[in-house]
């Protein structure tokens, strides 16, 4: 009887050990395939920030680049304008040069090449050269002769036949800057309209260099810029005194991929490739055509190995630690097996799960604004919130942000508590941030949350939701509510905020929320809260209800959002004295705080909706641009901005065929210069517009074509309303400090 006993206890012992080894193999197989699955996703994850690292890249190189050469652009064609005026001064020519080269820190030399004996007494060859040397000194010479005779050269004969400047491709000059240089080329023509001379605006490749392998994405990635036949420009130990091609570069790599590279980048294509070095290594090569007219294009290429490097190290470290953790729960289980020690099993659990909550907590607070003050550059804002859940994580929700001059906020109270309101309430916030990041109506914005809610609502879950969009510079305030309590306004306007009756969003799919509208005076604050504050419970369940909650705001100091608050929850802490919190509790304090400043110019124009009018809104612009004191430059970028503007009133606000007027007023402090424009056209906010192709020629890109984007890159800001039936768009610039 022993015996069977003992072989009993032997056979349960082989089968709880083929069940550990069993469970240990599964076990691994799952963590094993979590790991393959999370590396995979972690890859797609870091290569689309390499992408995006890349395309920005791109695209600021672009822009410095453009803007570099659109200044050597505007610049050598001022000066056609000023040697033309003064062609019966020969020697003037080295003058105009000369101011062309100090003022302009992008060229390094400037040369006007004249047709043969022009001027009898210079002889065959005059080419007056001014140049900018190593140490920023300025020299000036006569280079054209018999060994330098430019009447060969690409840049002379391009610019002799040109009908508008052109760059050339690039070269090396030994005779003027003694250094490779791209050149912009212009005709001048005398009195009779005849080509008389050429001027040629030089840059280095060299300084161009510089520029675009400055601060790479990668330790070891690097740039390069190629012209439209293929000459590299700018690059990696690009040797600055020898024309090399990309094609001839690229010819001894055996992967056939990079002629792909090379035949797109010189048609202006944009994209990426995969590359394989001949060595086997791989690198990304993400490529872009620069603005401008030069047909130049840019790539940046990056080290796959540098772009997953991390990534490795953090797999093979999580291998290792899977490793010694598949060991320690296989001794766990043994032990386990040996000794079901169910009190240990139970606190584990309840720690597993409180370390949870913990993390969900951080993370939920997380997804909240948490930096106060949270604008601290602006003088006409000042906002501050306060969340307290219930339990370890909650339902109540309140998210900020500017975009366009314009202040967005919510405050939401999701039904439940615990961990499934917390869920709904991060889907809220997601949904609030995607949709109102393109969408400036509260109405709309809770209209898209609402149907997005309601699709995905299978528990049946709503959520009590204030949306708010205050306009900052005119206090105009857009809100919308979905049954939540109304906001309070404090300070120089005071009472409750009239509000609609609506419902909770996610209970009625089709439900038509409609926005309303109110002014909110400066110094006023703007009171936020959910009922976890009026229904805020004590030990003899009384509530503290809006009688304390109006009786607190009486007493506060001031309407300051900080102390605001805090004299809030000091008031509710004192109310409960201790008992448990049944609700969360959430604050949001919004104070506009904006001061009038007295204007020192104020003009306005009026033009009718036709394209011929914006000669007289250029001269509008210059005109008030000189009067406030902004250089040549920058009152070219604000006339850019200010005629695409009003072109894209002319060509979107009013129907083909019907006629309107396009008023531009022109205001300023001892800030900033603000223009406003403002049309009876149908409502149209050129915020939302998508953005032009700008990868169109000039030739081939409508009127007014470059849009909201070029606007938003020449001004400090712009801001867009819809008021009594008018369009009203506002484009600000911070004035120059004067010295």
């Amino acid at each position: 009887m022993k015996q069977k006993i003992l072989d009993f206890y032997n056979r349960l012992k082989s089968i709880q050990a083929r069940s550990t080894l069993i469970i240990l193999v599964i076990a691994a197989v799952l963590i094993e395939t979590t790991a393959m699955v999370q590396y995979w996703f972690a890859s797609k994850g870091i290569e689309s920030g390499a992408q995006y690292r890349a395309e920005t890249e791109l695209k600021i190189a672009s822009l410095h680049i453009s803007k570099a050469m659109s200044e050597v652009e505007v610049a050598a064609q001022n000066m056609v304008w000023a040697i033309e005026g003064n062609l019966r001064e020969p020697d003037s020519v080295y003058n105009a040069s000369r101011r062309l080269v100090e003022k302009n820190p992008s060229i390094v030399g400037c040369a006007v090449a004249f047709v043969s004996n022009y001027y009898p007494e210079k002889g065959h060859w005059y080419e007056p050269y001014v140049a900018k040397l190593a140490d920023g000194t300025i020299e000036e010479k006569q280079i054209g002769s018999d060994t330098h005779n430019y009447f060969e050269m690409s840049w002379y004969k391009k610019g002799l036949n040109a009908t508008k400047g052109e760059w050339t491709e690039p070269y090396y000059d030994n005779a003027g800057a003694r250094m490779m240089l791209c050149t912009y080329t212009l005709p001048i023509h005398d009195s009779k309209g005849r080509v008389v001379a050429v001027i040629g605006a030089d840059i280095s490749l060299e300084w161009l260099n510089s520029i675009i392998n400055a601060h790479p994405i990668y330790p070891s990635s690097f740039n390069v810029v190629i012209s439209r036949e293929g000459q590299i420009l700018a690059g990696p130990g690009n040797d600055t005194s020898v024309c090399r091609n990309i094609s001839d570069v690229t010819a001894r790599m055996e992967d056939t991929t990079v002629n792909d590279i090379n035949r797109q980048m010189m048609a202006g294509d944009s994209g990426q490739f995969v590359v394989k070095e001949n060595d086997g290594r791989k690198s990304y090569v993400f490529f872009a055509p620069i603005e401008g007219d030069a047909g130049w294009s840019m790539a940046v290429v990056c080290s796959e190995k540098e772009i997953y490097k991390e990534l490795r190290t953090v797999s093979m470290l999580l291998f290792l630690l899977m490793i010694a953790g598949m060991a320690l729960m296989g001794y766990l289980m043994y032990r386990s097996i040996r000794a079901f020690r169910r009190l240990q099993t139970i606190n584990a659990e309840k720690e597993r799960m409180g370390s949870e909550l913990r993390i969900a907590n951080a993370i939920q607070m997380g997804m909240l604004p948490k930096t106060f003050p949270p604008f601290p550059e602006r003088d006409d804002l000042e906002v501050f919130g306060s969340i307290v859940p219930a339990k370890a994580v909650g339902g109540d929700l309140y998210d900020f942000f500017i975009r366009d001059e314009k202040l967005f906020f919510c405050v939401g109270d999701v039904s439940g508590k615990g961990v499934p309101a917390s869920l709904v309430m991060a889907v809220t916030r997601s949904l609030y941030r995607s949709i109102s990041v393109r969408e400036s109506m509260p109405g709309k914005i809770m209209e898209a949350m609402n149907s997005a809610m309601y699709e995905m609502n299978d528990s049946w879950m709503f959520v009590t939701l204030f949306v708010g969009v205050l306009d900052l510079p005119t206090g105009r305030l857009h809100y919308c509510n979905a049954g939540h309590c109304a906001p309070l306004l404090i300070g120089a306007t005071a009472g409750v905020l009239p509000v609609d009756s609506n419902i909770p969003i996610a209970v009625v799919n089709d439900w038509k929320f409609v926005s309303q509208e109110a002014i909110v005076s400066p110094q006023t604050t703007i009171f936020l809260y959910t009922d976890g504050l009026t229904e805020a419970t004590n030990a003899r369940q009384e509530q503290f209800g809006e009688t304390r909650l109006r009786k607190a705001i009486n007493q506060r100091k001031d309407n300051d959002p900080v102390h605001l608050i805090e004299c809030m929850s000091e008031a509710v802490q004192t109310f409960v004295d201790g008992a448990e919190q049944s609700d969360d509790l959430t604050m949001l304090a919004v104070k506009y705080t904006k001061e009038q400043q007295a204007e020192k110019l104020h003009r306005s124009l009026t033009l009718l909706n036709d394209i011929a009018e914006v000669p007289r809104c250029s001269a509008f612009v210059q005109d008030v641009c000189k009067e406030v004191g902004f250089d040549n430059t920058t009152t070219m970028s604000i006339n850019l901005a200010v005629e695409e503007a009003v072109v894209n009133v002319m060509n979107y606000a009013y129907p083909e065929g019907t006629k309107g007027n396009v008023n531009i007023e022109a205001c300023a402090n001892d800030v900033r210069l603000k223009f406003i424009i403002t049309d009876s056209g149908k409502p149209f906010d050129p915020t939302v517009v998508e953005e032009a192709d700008t990868t169109l020629s000039v030739e081939e890109r409508p009127l007014g074509g470059l849009g909201i984007f070029l606007v938003r890159q020449l001004m400090d800001s712009i801001n867009y309303e819809y008021v009594n039936e008018h369009n009203v768009l506002t484009l600000r610039k911070k004035l120059p400090v004067k010295e």
